[in-house]
């Protein structure tokens, strides 16, 4: 496969912006998620919750946040000498979610800890900031407050991440070199994992189809992993489904890159059970599956024309693409599913682009790895 394809058109320039464009557009930029806390001058806490806290200076320590000026604490945190930051960890959403809302009492019923200066620190956070404030500078609709860091603290929690109107949770990036112990065929295959996770999140939100990703397990092609559409293709989506070789795109994907020592003895029992299947339904033969899999390794695809998905319930069409180990061994096979009647399965399709666009991606950074 040569080049790439890009699965999001860019968009163009836009001089003329409403304020949601630009909140969109500010999504892009991934933050932590803070809550920042203060006492006005009766020792009443205030705090909100903030993702526009950034790192100024090391040396002298110093951070900055803004805050608009409409908020209702405003003139708590306008008057304060001191503010603490409270960088939330992964779980704590709902933290986040309560401090971003008007309340006439936001500690009520919070566990919290006091710092070195009477200021409310936020039980199981992934860390904290105490600050004494240096600068106030207007911006806008906002005040952007500057603080000289006096004293930090750190958990071992991981911080929860906020980007394109949504919670999210961060991972080290894999794209670059692999862990150490990852070279290899399938000593690749957790690496790959990471990567396919990743990308399973971006083209479920760009192909809109259900995607599963696959694996060659101890009883054949296994699902370890799910992505669900707009409107998943099933209800229940369960992990540690065995799917057929011979009459799956999945296991086709895979099994077309793998050693027939691995293969064999599957395709024997699935082609054995055909044979003695007296349904209308056209099943492969070892004649076809020849020519079946030969097709898959010159295209890097392979399709499954409407069929009943796992449960029976409904007609579905898949298209899977291998990735593949260093050797060219395939690890995982990337797949999307959708009903027949609203999925084009085709070979050479937008999706079935999409799908290989990743999986490339994805093996050429095991290569490089």
């Amino acid at each position: 496969m040569s080049g790439s394809i890009s699965l999001d058109e860019e968009r163009p320039a836009v001089r003329t912006f409403e304020k949601r464009q630009l909140r969109d557009v500010l999504g892009s930029f991934v933050t932590g998620v803070t809550v920042v806390t203060t006492l006005d001058d009766e020792g009443k806490m205030h705090g909100l919750t903030a993702n526009s806290f950034s790192s100024v200076s090391l040396d002298p320590p110093l951070v900055l946040w803004s805050q608009a000026t409409s908020a209702g604490s405003h003139a708590a945190f306008r008057d304060a000498d001191r503010f603490t930051i409270n960088i939330l960890a992964e779980h704590q959403y709902e933290l986040a979610n309560h401090f971003a809302t008007r309340s006439p009492d936001k500690f009520a019923g919070i566990d919290y800890d006091l710092g070195v200066d009477g200021l409310p620190l936020l039980r199981d956070c992934s860390a904290w900031l105490e600050c004494k404030v240096v600068s106030r500078f207007p911006g806008g609709d906002h005040v952007i407050f500057v603080g000289s860091v006096e004293c930090i603290r750190q958990s071992t929690r991981r911080p929860l991440v906020f980007g394109g109107g949504q919670y999210l949770v961060a991972d080290p990036h894999d794209l670059g070199r692999a862990p150490l112990g990852t070279a290899g065929t399938m000593k690749s295959q957790p690496h790959a994992v990471r990567l396919a996770s990743r990308a399973m999140l971006r083209l479920a939100h760009t192909l809109d189809k259900t995607l599963a990703l696959v694996a060659w397990g101890n009883h054949g092609p296994t699902v370890i992993a799910w992505q669900a559409a707009t409107t998943p293709v099933a209800a229940d989506l369960p992990l540690g489904l065995v799917l057929p070789v011979t009459s799956s795109a999945s296991g086709l994907a895979l099994a077309a890159f793998l050693p027939p020592e691995a293969v064999d003895r599957f395709v024997t029992a699935e082609l054995r059970d055909n044979a003695r299947q007296a349904s209308g339904e056209v099943l492969p033969t070892a004649e076809s599956l020849v020519s079946v899999l030969e097709s898959v390794r010159v295209s890097q695809v392979a399709t499954r024309r409407p069929a009943p998905f796992y449960d029976d319930r409904m007609l579905a069409n898949a298209i899977s693409v291998p990735i593949l180990s260093p050797s060219g061994m395939a690890v995982l096979a990337l797949t999307a599913i959708g009903p027949a009647e609203h999925f084009d399965a085709a070979a050479d399709g937008h999706c079935a682009e999409a799908l290989k666009a990743a999986a490339y991606e994805i093996s050429a950074a095991l290569r490089e790895a």
